[in-house]
């Protein structure tokens, strides 16, 4: 008669060894697959209109922000403007010659701060902006949303 009884106790701590690092394994695993993303850059903005179509954002401080993976939306009193800026560009439907600073397609790509970036709405970008028009910007990247901007046109 052949004695198994002292393999039981090895095959089990095998078992529960294996058992032990599948599921560290899967809690590993699991823990990658829901690190939180890259967070949304951080920048202080500021935001100036006149009446005669001109938008002017400042970066006021914080991070620099790569223009490339910014979107801006542009909206007067409440309703977006018709064409909204896809930045960086040079002449675009909607908008006056080309942007100022670092909205201009012949920038670096970066917006640093201090620096400023000047647009100029065309009168057929409906709605008009016009003196004492409520004018909200919106700077996201993917990540989210970068500021969230309103003023008085003057």
């Amino acid at each position: 008669m052949r004695r198994t009884r002292g393999l039981t106790p090895a095959l089990g701590a095998i078992c529960l060894l294996a058992i032990t690092l599948l599921t560290s394994v899967g809690v590993g695993a699991a823990a990658m697959a829901f690190s939180p993303a890259e967070p949304t850059p951080q920048a202080a903005v500021d935001l100036s209109a006149t009446g005669d179509g001109t938008i002017t954002l400042v970066h006021a401080g914080g991070e620099t922000l790569r223009v490339d993976e910014l979107s801006v939306r542009i909206v007067v009193d409440g309703e977006p403007v018709t064409h909204q800026p896809s930045v960086p560009f040079v002449g675009s439907p909607g908008y006056v010659g080309s942007p100022d600073g670092p909205f201009n397609a012949a920038s670096d790509g970066r917006w640093h701060a201090g620096e400023q970036a000047t647009l100029r709405l065309a009168t057929a970008n409906a709605p008009g902006l016009t003196a004492g028009s409520t004018v909200t910007v919106v700077l996201r990247t993917e990540r989210g949303v970068v500021a969230r901007l309103s003023t008085t046109a003057s």
